[in-house]
């Protein structure tokens, strides 16, 4: 069973990424932030407007020394069909798990259907997972939080409720 505070599993597999088709493993993230969102299919209507969300705060992201990963249970072919159609901003790889098996190693796919729930999990520089939230396929997640969370785990420190960048710790004791 997946648990934060263990290796995140390990990926490589075939992407989506900008116009071109790529691997990616999660071996070469190695050194920065990742942020690894499943979704739960191409051409559907809660999820571009998340991909759209995650694109607009790339670079955001990279300020903080993390990445974004998209990932699907379709095909390279269905990601660039949608992404060069509807969806052309989108610059971060886009995981092709056909195999289901990354959706699987992150317990978020739903076997009957073979799609992916909406699942949101943050890797540390060492391969380590530090947060993972899954939620039904009706309601799309908050980009704000995950960069939120993001910079709260890279403090170390106590982050209490709504802690932002400048807000005081929690204080031990």
């Amino acid at each position: 069973m997946l648990q934060v505070g263990s290796p995140a599993p390990l990926f490589d597999v075939e992407a989506y990424v900008a116009g071109a088709t790529k691997h990616v493993s999660l071996a070469e993230l190695r050194g920065k932030w990742t942020v690894l969102f499943f979704y739960p299919r191409d051409f559907t209507f809660v999820c571009p407007t998340e991909i759209r969300g995650f694109a607009a705060a790339e670079s955001q992201f990279a300020e903080v020394n993390a990445v974004i990963v998209g990932a699907s249970t379709d095909s390279a072919f269905s990601h660039q069909a949608w992404f060069e159609r509807d969806l052309p901003e989108v610059k971060f790889p886009v995981l092709t798990d056909t195999t289901h098996q990354v959706s699987r190693d992150y317990g978020v796919l739903i076997e009957s259907t073979g799609a992916a729930l909406r699942g949101t999990f943050i890797i540390d520089p060492d391969g380590v997972l530090r947060y993972s939230v899954v939620s039904d396929l009706n309601v799309g997640r908050s980009i704000d939080e995950t960069l939120r969370v993001v910079k709260a785990l890279q403090t170390g420190e106590l982050c209490g409720l709504d802690w932002k960048p400048g807000a005081e710790f929690v204080k031990k004791g």
